[in-house]
């Protein structure tokens, strides 16, 4: 996603900018997953992005009808291209057939961007969602629309999954070239378009992409597992497992990035090398979920922390255990605990042990640099998701989009089936804004939740994750039962199935918001004034007249006191008393 600069490292040729605006996406196949399931996992961690969930419905166009495209990160227009004469319906980033997109942003090299290109990342997304029934059939879409229109954003990992497989994605810019026609002396630009490589992620396994190019080497066309955009049309043959531009290469050498063996070339090190900042803030939350899975990162670790370059992470790991969709949430709450780099262990975190930190992500004191770490729950998120896809149910109930609005770590993932035909009120667009505060938005309610932690974080999020999981376990209980009941309506009444979905959607994201604003004003009596009011199973205890009982003052850890009396003993002592 588009991101401001937070580092003054690497700026002579490239714009790998990990900062505020940064994304985590997990990718699961079918054999690694608990159930079949295939998943992906997205976080939108933006401090302009508003958290709500996105309706396009299913629709038929007539001819010459026209879309704008809007920049993502602006909302600048970009341009016009046709409407198809039919589009698919799309939730959020998942459609009705179970396809599902995410995103992160790597940036690559500045001087590639395209600046007479109209469709956007964000652009691409969409339209691959509305015109595509498989990851293979969106891969085909999005790399044919950057062709004709060409691509007007940073470099970008996509993931790209339906209920069968899941793909990465990585695509990066052609550099303006304007040239003009002999014939019609109209200019255009010679390069539109962009290089990129499609990786189809193995059964069994699992991939992670966080704001870092990680596709190295891949095999070239052979006519079996990797063909070349030459011979697009042929992604649909289930053998091709590596699709990716025809002149990926051969631009490369072209503009002097690359002057090795064509066997050796690298995706990431050619069009967006690694540095420590890339490691660091980006590879390090793909280390943190494989960490998750696999008991063999260890030696990952002075990769991860930049600190050793050379011996890259794999695109995929094999895990030691099967995912579900509730495991990848526990996961994006990580915030590297169990590690040397646990930001609620430092003096950072205050007395309270908050595992945030505001920004800006670098920061510099007394002519050195210094950097707080970028974790995978960040308080910036706008909303997250995992989309899971189920081959063996129709498209309707097979989709479910595991939705939350802001930090992940207090969020709370509700069920969306992916054909429902109406979005919660609370979590609909135009629900307010991002400058406009409503009190029935799910984005508002869970801040306002979230923020009142960040005052008093160790002891409020314990009480933020009872009603978590009290509700998250609801639903994980809830979903055989209501995937059960629609699939029995379907054999007989597919429309009264969708209703049926639907309102359970609709009824579930409602009432988690509606929990929500209670536990908000609960934990607000709870917490007043730095007191705590002492509470039984939820309850706040009252002497026999019906009286508050005097609250708790429980002060602050001696590893506060001692950082304090360093600071400022002297000022604070209190006298010794004599005999």
């Amino acid at each position: 996603m588009k991101r401001m600069l937070t580092s003054t490292l690497f700026l002579a040729l490239l714009l790998v900018s990990f900062n505020s605006n940064s994304c985590t996406n997990y990718l699961v196949t079918k054999g690694a997953s608990t159930d079949g399931s295939t998943m992906v996992s997205y976080a939108a961690d933006s401090h302009i992005r508003y958290g709500e969930l996105y309706f396009r419905p299913r629709g038929t166009w007539p001819v010459g009808s026209m879309i704008t495209l809007y920049d993502r990160g602006t909302h600048k227009p970009l341009g016009q291209i046709p409407q198809p004469a039919e589009t698919y319906q799309v939730i959020g980033f998942m459609n009705e057939y179970q396809v599902a997109i995410g995103e992160t942003t790597f940036g690559g090299r500045s001087e590639l961007l395209d600046s007479t290109a109209i469709v956007d990342y964000g652009s691409l997304m969409f339209l691959a969602l509305q015109r595509a029934k498989t990851a293979r059939e969106a891969i085909k879409v999005m790399a044919e629309l950057v062709e004709q229109y060409g691509y007007a954003s940073d470099g970008e990992s996509f993931s790209v999954g339906d209920p069968n497989e899941v793909w990465i994605f990585e695509m990066v810019a052609k550099k303006t070239n304007m040239k003009v026609d002999k014939k019609t002396k109209k200019s255009y630009n010679a390069d539109k378009g962009a290089v990129w490589v499609a990786i189809r992620i193995p059964d069994g396994y699992v991939s992670s992409h966080a704001n870092q190019a990680r596709i190295t080497t891949f095999p070239l066309d052979n006519g079996k597992n990797a063909i070349s955009s030459k011979n697009l049309s042929q992604i649909f043959n289930p053998e091709v497992e590596v699709v990716y531009a025809h002149d990926v290469i051969t631009y490369a050498q072209a503009k002097g990035y690359f002057t090795g063996k064509i066997e050796e070339f690298s995706f990431s090190d050619t069009y967006a090398p690694l540095s420590f900042d890339a490691a660091r803030f980006s590879e390090l939350r793909v280390w943190a979920f494989f960490n998750h899975v696999n008991g063999d990162m260890k030696k990952y670790w002075d990769y991860a922390t930049g600190k050793n370059l050379q011996s890259r992470m794999p695109l995929y790991i094999k895990p030691d255990k099967k995912i579900s969709p509730q495991d990848l949430q526990s996961y994006k709450r990580d915030h590297l605990e169990g590690t040397e780099l646990d930001m609620s262990k430092d003096l950072g975190a205050g007395p309270n042990h908050l595992p945030y930190r505001w920004r800006p992500l670098t920061w510099k004191y007394d002519g050195k640099e210094y950097l707080n770490e970028r974790v995978t729950a960040t308080q910036q998120t706008g909303f997250s998701f995992i989309a899971q896809m189920r081959s063996w149910l129709p498209n309707p109930i097979g989709g479910i989009f595991w939705f939350g609005v802001d930090d992940a770590a207090s969020t709370v993932y509700i069920p969306i089936y992916c054909a429902i035909n109406r979005i919660p009120e609370t979590y609909a667009e135009g629900n307010g804004d991002m400058l406009t505060y409503s009190p029935t938005s799910a984005f508002w309610v869970f801040n306002r939740v979230a923020n009142f932690a960040y005052l008093r974080y160790d002891l409020i999020i314990q009480d933020i994750k009872k009603v978590q999981s009290e509700l998250e376990t609801k639903f994980a209980t809830y979903s055989p039962v209501i995937d059960m009941a629609a699939l029995k309506l379907w054999e007989t009444n597919p429309k009264a199935a969708n209703d049926f979905l639907t309102d359970y959607s609709v009824n579930m994201a409602n009432s988690s918001v509606q929990r929500w604003q209670e536990l908000s004003n609960w934990l607000l009596v709870k917490y007043i004034d730095g007191n705590i009011k002492k509470e039984k199973d939820g309850k706040f205890i009252q002497n026999p007249w019906g009286y508050p009982i005097s609250p708790s003052q429980p002060g602050y850890p001696d590893s506060w006191k001692k950082s304090v009396i360093e600071d400022n003993g002297v000022k604070l002592k209190v006298p010794e008393k004599k005999n």
